[in-house]
């Protein structure tokens, strides 16, 4: 285990409010659940296989790289929601559910959540993947709060169009500022804050909490955490 390496146990008790917010995918899941619904919808044959498997797995390394554009990326993803209505786009995300979410969850993912809702920590999923996608995983986890990209509807139908700001990088300190403002909160109030994330391009809300987690870091992260002194641990091995 690496010096900065602590076992998945749970963070001392603070005293006062706490906030825990969670990155999704990596972190909670050992799998993207964003590239996953893409491969899905390939499966399915939905949309065309080549083609969009292609552009899937280009966004996804640059994600990776650190060089991904959240707004081309959108236009990609949320173009197929787009172009069905919404009860069969529902249909489609239970058998998601149940084929690929459901078995990615791991037991040392969910214990780390409860622990910090059984002790009345106010939790949220703080994910750049759209709310379509993850609101039934955040169910799944018994995570009441979800901040994930937003998606325009008109109509009960998607557009294809994001709402609001994308929760990604700088992003999810926005909209996490707007979300504790709307609770009538805000971070002033909270005596410790938990952020877990696997990922580099977390680091503006891992840099904003009082108590940054590098959960199944990459590299890069791996090596901050290092070089900051930040606590690691890994839920899936």
């Amino acid at each position: 285990m690496h010096p900065s390496e602590t076992p998945s146990s749970p963070p001392a008790q603070p005293t006062g409010p706490t906030l825990a917010l969670f990155d999704l995918d990596y972190t909670l899941l050992p799998i993207d659940s964003d590239y996953e619904w893409a491969r899905f919808l390939i499966r399915l044959g939905v949309v065309d296989g080549a083609e969009y498997e292609r552009r899937n797995d280009l966004f996804f390394e640059q994600y990776h790289a650190g060089t991904l554009d959240i707004h081309e990326f959108l236009a990609f993803q949320l173009a197929p929601l787009a172009a069905h209505p919404r009860s069969q786009l529902d249909a489609w995300h239970r058998q998601f559910m149940d084929e690929v979410i459901a078995p990615a969850i791991r037991p040392s993912a969910r214990a780390l959540v409860d622990r910090h809702r059984i002790r009345g920590d106010l939790c949220a999923i703080v994910t750049a993947t759209n709310e379509f996608v993850t609101a039934p995983i955040a169910r799944a986890f018994g995570v009441e709060h979800l901040i994930a990209t937003g998606i325009e509807l008109l109509d009960d139908r998607y557009t294809g169009r994001p709402r609001g700001t994308p929760s990604f990088r700088e992003g999810k300190v926005r909209r996490t500022d707007e979300w504790l403002a709307s609770l009538g909160r805000d971070w002033a109030g909270f005596a410790r804050s938990f952020f877990y994330s696997d990922s580099v391009n977390d680091m503006p809300l891992l840099e904003r909490v009082t108590d940054p987690v590098a959960t199944n870091p990459d590299p890069r992260l791996t090596a901050l955490a290092g070089e900051r002194g930040w606590p690691v641990i890994r839920l899936f091995e």
